[in-house]
């Protein structure tokens, strides 16, 4: 088991790729504290994985809360000794052209995508410290990387998760804490599912040059590698799981 006897911390653990790494990270033997604004989804995920016999517990958690992050990570330390891995998974995904885009929305993508992401990091890094280091990972996007038409907003966001990492990373080098960034491409998650229209589907496999959609188990496997000791000298990187698209 890579995470045997580990303790991690997911945010927007209750779907998509949060639950998937959960699952994947309580099935590699880690004790999972699964956090979202989603009550019963997040209990759900809690659920499926006691029943597999793994070790999980959820917290409602508001990322973009100081008061709740500090709560959240208290939580986890009181619940399973101390934190040792961070997902820093919770996010949204808005489209509008920047003309168009109100400040509220500018506002609230900015807040969960980025505020929430510098929360965790800032509150996770002291937690880390006191156990002697460990690996933070922040789900940034290939939009984080390159420009696009219709996510002004959203790449904003995610490129700041992007630096803000690699910030992070030289400051946490010293105390053994690793942070890294994974920039997934297009994946056949319930929070793209609105958009994927049959027309924009088809579009999207003719951009791919596997020719399909990702999966969020195929990020939580990279997601995997970054939480353990098999990347023990990895970190400031960036992890690109997209199906090639950014290789064009």
């Amino acid at each position: 088991m890579r995470l045997k006897d580990k303790v991690a911390l997911i945010t927007g653990g209750a779907g998509g790729m949060g639950a998937a790494e959960a699952r994947l990270f309580a099935q590699e033997g880690a004790a999972v504290m699964v956090s979202d604004v989603n009550v019963e989804g997040g209990k759900k995920v809690v659920a499926e994985i006691a029943k597999k016999g793994g070790k999980a517990a959820f917290v409602e958690h508001d990322v973009t809360s100081e008061a709740e992050w500090k709560a959240a990570i208290a939580e986890t330390e009181r619940r399973f000794g101390r934190l040792e891995i961070l997902v820093n998974n919770a996010g949204i995904f808005v489209t509008s052209i920047i003309e168009k885009t109100p400040e509220e929305e500018w506002d609230r993508l900015m807040d969960i995508n980025g505020k929430g992401v510098f929360f965790g990091v800032k509150h996770a890094i002291p937690a880390m410290r006191r156990v002697g280091g460990g690996s933070i990972v922040n789900i940034s996007s290939t939009a984080g990387i390159v420009g696009s038409t219709l996510e002004g907003a959203y790449t904003a966001t995610k490129g700041a998760v992007r630096l803000f990492t690699k910030s992070a990373a030289l400051q946490g080098a010293k105390d053994g804490i690793r942070v890294n960034s994974v920039h997934p491409g297009v994946i056949d998650t319930e929070m793209l599912a609105p958009l994927l229209t049959d027309k924009f589907r088809k579009f999207l496999l003719q951009r791919v040059p596997l020719g399909r959609l990702g999966t969020a188990e195929e990020v939580a496997k990279v997601v995997l590698f970054l939480a353990s000791d098999d990347a023990s000298y990895v970190t400031g990187a960036e992890f690109v799981v997209d199906g090639g698209d950014m290789a064009k």
